[in-house]
């Protein structure tokens, strides 16, 4: 891999982490308020979808970004009302809005554009185009460019607005959490509502607050995968993602910057999906590195939970049977033998490496304590 392929396989990952990475920060700003909220996917692909739809029908891509955040507000509110008004349980809540955004987008597209549930596609008004920088050199030349100007031209340059607004949303985010009075406000409503209440300070708006942010920046996740990361809106184009970014929340254990390497790390999967296909290796050196995380993950398991016996167990076992069978069927290859990647492991990384940080291989993470559980006002 040359530097130039490798600078592109990060624009990629960078790309791709953006949807990510502001559905992360939805999260984080909803569950530092004691709001849980499994309904991420759900909001990202309603707005995906009337994002899409607006921009395709008007030929705006602000139209569409507004309607995207507005379709997403609606299900924050949703959300908000079952979880801080009704007292209902939150992740009932929404999963039940994750179903009705799959349900309802293909519906809505189908008897809107007839097209099979997708929109029509969007033309350059109805996108978000890629911004060139002042200086950055054309993709024409880039090859001919020295490293630095490569860097600067493939990484730093080329994105579309909403990945440099994605970025300047994690430094906003730290200042707003830890260096506001509302900051403040809104981490202890997350560990202690009571005490909040007691100083005379509404938790429930504070609450309602919390999920508003967390639709707006839904929101502008779901515009992004159809305004700029493709053009138009396909059934269920968030796939997964929203699962994804709560994942790497855990995984950054409820902090900005640390939700920022997390998404980063997914993107980069993601971008050696879409970049490598087929990928030949050294069969050996496969089977071996194969077996060596296989044991490191029995070693890892031996004194944890139950669960996480049976699940990085289970991998664990999973991993050490692919390594033997890689090494019976070379047997007769030598050592020089070569074995391809089938595209199918390659595309499933990001998941399972979601399934790794949910089962607590990355540490043990404490969500605020006060996450999940309805508030009741004392009288």
């Amino acid at each position: 891999m040359d530097f130039l392929t490798l600078l592109q396989v990060l624009d990629s990952s960078l790309r791709l982490a953006t949807p990510l990475l502001l559905a992360c920060l939805a999260g984080l700003f909803s569950e530092r308020a004691g709001i849980f909220d499994i309904g991420l996917e759900g909001k990202m692909l309603a707005a995906a979808f009337l994002s899409a739809a607006i921009a395709a029908t008007t030929g705006s891509v602000w139209l569409g970004l507004l309607a995207g955040i507005g379709a997403s507000l609606l299900l924050s509110a949703i959300h908000g009302l079952a979880s801080i008004t009704l007292r209902g349980d939150q992740i009932i809540s929404g999963v039940a809005i994750n179903f009705l955004a799959a349900g309802l987008t293909v519906v809505i597209s189908q008897d809107w554009f007839g097209q099979g549930g997708r929109t029509p596609p969007l033309l350059s008004g109805g996108r978000f185009e890629p911004l060139s920088l002042p200086g950055a050199v054309p993709a024409k030349d880039i090859s001919q460019a020295g490293p630095f100007m490569q860097l600067y031209s493939e990484l730093f340059s080329g994105h579309s607005l909403l990945v440099y607004v994605a970025l300047l949303m994690v430094p906003l985010t730290w200042f707003v959490l830890y260096k506001t009075r509302f900051g403040l406000r809104l981490r202890a409503v997350g560990e202690n509502p009571a005490a909040v209440d007691t100083a005379g300070i509404s938790v429930v708006g504070l609450r309602y607050a919390a999920v508003g942010i967390c639709g707006v920046l839904c929101g502008i996740a779901g515009a992004y995968m159809a305004t700029a990361l493709q053009a138009g809106f396909v059934k269920d184009m968030s796939a997964g993602r929203g699962f994804i970014a709560l994942a790497a929340l855990i995984f950054a254990k409820w902090r900005p910057w640390y939700a920022l390497g997390a998404c980063l790390l997914f993107g980069f999967f993601f971008a050696v999906d879409n970049r490598f296909q087929n990928i030949l290796l050294p069969a050996w050196a496969m089977s071996g590195v194969l077996l060596a995380l296989g044991c490191g993950l029995f070693a890892y398991v031996r004194n944890k939970t139950l669960l996480d016996r049976i699940v990085l167990g289970g991998l664990g076992l999973g991993l050490a049977i692919v390594a033997t069978l890689i090494t019976l069927s070379n047997l007769n290859g030598g050592l020089g033998s070569m074995i391809k990647i089938p595209v199918v492991f390659i595309q499933s990384l990001p998941y399972v490496l979601t399934v790794v940080v949910l089962a607590g291989f990355v540490g043990k993470a404490i969500p605020p304590r006060s996450g999940g559980v309805a508030y009741v006002k004392e009288k």
